[in-house]
């Protein structure tokens, strides 16, 4: 497994950097596992927070250059702390412990050899629990594979059916055909979403679409994708809780956050194209209020 990281082909950017000597890629990660934080998330989907948290591990450092990421000093700027591999499995297993309904590795595409290492471990030492890979969608499908039987839950995103979008927003040149085959692949392995007695999330895929505002025509375009690729077999979040924040602030087209009517207008798009499955991130009473909240299925 590591020797993927001594040429460095993990993500589809395949740097072909030796991240074994501590050499770093596009993404800023050397062969040391970086989390920023590791706590009991329960502001995810219902379905992965249920009430008792979802057990939540966010890496530092990202594949993608997104100029309006929330969380861009961890993604962007690398905050975090070096871990060893059986530190991580010890998370992992500290999460079982308190309580969690789940595993969530957030942004772990740059770390997959070593997360599957970490996985052994904690399994070894009783892990138990489904154990979902939330991810930014650009990811190889080749890399995906290493994950198959590991990974009960995928958590994509899909950002833009636009190439030219991604190129814009986020740095690559072919977001969309790289991240379609990704979610193809993550289907393949896992299937259907199935939940427990207590509608909690056990295994399946769910795809997560942020609503950019201006550019409601390529959320129309991801969900119509969505639709003709996988019916009602996945769930989809639609999510609104876009705000301008690091370098978008500086794009006069997300410079701004979205307007009701903006959202709405998707609201109707997705409920015409009878996408059964999934959740509405709910836009607040007034613009500039955003709910970490989600609702009830789509319909």
């Amino acid at each position: 497994m590591d020797k993927i990281l001594e040429k460095c082909i993990v993500c589809p950017h395949k740097c072909g950097v030796n991240r074994l000597n501590k050499n770093v890629g596009m993404c800023g990660a050397s062969d040391k596992v970086k989390v920023a934080c590791s706590m009991l998330h329960f502001y995810e989907e219902p379905c992965i927070s249920g009430t008792k948290g979802s057990g939540t591990v966010f890496f530092s450092n990202c594949n993608l250059k997104c100029i309006y990421c929330q969380n861009y000093e961890i993604s962007q700027l690398g905050k975090g702390q070096e871990i060893s591999i059986e530190e991580l499995a010890e998370l992992f297993l500290t999460h079982q412990e308190n309580g969690a309904h789940n595993i969530n590795l957030v942004t772990p595409t740059i770390y997959v050899p070593q997360i599957v290492q970490a996985i052994d471990i904690a399994k070894n030492g009783g892990l138990n629990l489904p154990i979902i890979y939330n991810s930014n969608g650009y990811e190889s499908v080749d890399t995906l594979k290493l994950l198959e039987g590991y990974i009960d839950v995928y958590l994509p995103d899909m950002k833009y059916f636009s190439n030219e979008l991604g190129l814009k927003y986020s740095k690559v040149s072919n977001y969309f055909d790289i991240a379609s085959l990704a979610i193809c692949e993550m289907y393949r392995q896992v299937g259907s979403v199935i939940l427990n007695e207590n509608g909690i999330i056990k295994k399946g895929v769910i795809i997560r679409h942020l609503v950019l505002p201006n550019h409601i025509d390529n959320t129309k375009l991801v969900l119509n994708w969505i639709k003709d690729t996988f019916g009602d077999e996945v769930y989809v979040s639609l999510m609104a809780q876009y705000f301008p924040t690091y370098l978008s602030k500086n794009d006069e087209k997300i410079s701004r956050k979205l307007s009701k009517e903006e959202y709405s207008e998707i609201e109707n798009y997705l409920f015409d194209l009878e996408l059964e499955n999934g959740y509405i991130q709910k836009l607040g009473e007034h613009e500039e209020e955003y709910v970490p909240n989600f609702s009830d299925k789509i319909k």
